[in-house]
């Protein structure tokens, strides 16, 4: 009896040791950073735009893992059953954490019990956009051509239960006008359908549509946010121009397996805390229409929790569900 107890208590204390040493060691490879969105859109761009500096500060290379479909549903899911030893993180934005469990029942993982909140990244807002051929040249415009044609323009979003969906029904909503919903794979896909007149309306990040604004292919009709951008500041907010109280925003952060040791999240909320104060990295954001935000995995978390409310409130108010 005796041999035996000395025998676990060696064992133990082998384990321990070695376990202090693997954090102590950690990052010894690649950390895999999936992006549950196709590449070239909001979140895809943020993500290999702020990793690479996040890297940096790791001692590890960050490799990016496009992992669309279902709204980030499948490259969510993906994570939340990996292996939580810190080699397989999320970066996870409001339509996977915050809106998507609220309209989609068969969202496959629970946000509180699947994932551990690592560092809480950036902001956004998102701009109204239509193409350049359609013959509007304010949202007054828009409004008018839709409630003339009810039924027959339509947007396009990223998915079923994600942000550029939701503030496409709220703005139906506070616009009285009735558009039909177009679910793509990810943002990044509506442009060529807009670009062929096919879409007539997107409701997203700045960051995925600046190239198609700047080539004049697409004309900005309004932003989201209660305040204008300063890279935009002769576009009016919607609220400005009669949807009084509209004000959508998107946030993205880093998320991994729930049972990721304490330890090795520290090590990466650090990395990506120190990457974001870096003036060079704030320069870039600010360039895509993102603000950096950082945080502890506390304050994430709670962010999350006050994000997933005000959409409750507001989807349970406007009646809003996947199509």
């Amino acid at each position: 009896m005796k041999r035996h107890l000395l025998n676990l208590l060696l064992g133990l204390g082998s384990a321990l040791v070695c376990g202090g040493v693997g954090a102590q060691t950690y990052p010894a490879k690649p950390v895999r950073l999936v992006v549950p969105f196709p590449a070239g859109g909001a979140t895809d761009i943020l993500a290999r735009t702020i990793s690479q500096k996040a890297a940096e500060k790791l001692g590890q290379q960050i490799v990016i893992d496009n992992r669309p479909g279902a709204g980030g549903t499948i490259g969510s899911d993906h994570v939340a059953k990996s292996a939580p030893d810190g080699y397989t993180l999320l970066i996870a934005t409001g339509s996977t954490h915050s809106i998507g469990p609220l309209i989609n029942s068969k969202i496959p993982y629970n946000v509180e019990r699947d994932f551990a909140p690592v560092v809480y990244v950036a902001k956004t807002s998102s701009v109204l956009v239509v193409p350049a051929s359609l013959p509007v040249k304010n949202l007054a415009q828009f409004i008018a051509l839709a409630k003339a044609k009810p039924g027959q323009l339509n947007y396009g979003s990223s998915g079923n239960g994600t942000n550029s969906h939701l503030s496409g029904e709220l703005f139906k909503v506070h616009a009285g006008v009735f558009i039909t919903h177009i679910p793509y794979r990810g943002t990044g896909l509506v442009f060529s359908d807009m670009m062929s007149g096919q879409v007539h309306m997107l409701m997203d990040n700045y960051v995925t549509a600046q190239a198609n604004i700047k080539d004049g292919k697409l004309r900005v009709l309004g932003v989201t946010s209660p305040q204008r951008l300063p890279f935009l500041p002769d576009v009016p907010t919607l609220d400005e121009q009669g949807l009084k109280g509209f004000d959508v925003s998107n946030w993205f952060g880093v998320y991994a397996p729930r049972a990721t040791p304490p330890d090795l999240i520290a090590k990466v909320n650090t990395a990506f805390n120190q990457a974001l104060q870096d003036p060079d990295m704030q320069k870039r954001l600010a360039t895509l229409g993102a603000t950096p935000t950082g945080s502890t995995p506390e304050q994430m978390g709670q962010m999350v929790t006050a994000d997933t409310v005000k959409w409750s409130q507001l989807i349970r108010e406007r009646k809003i569900a996947v199509d």
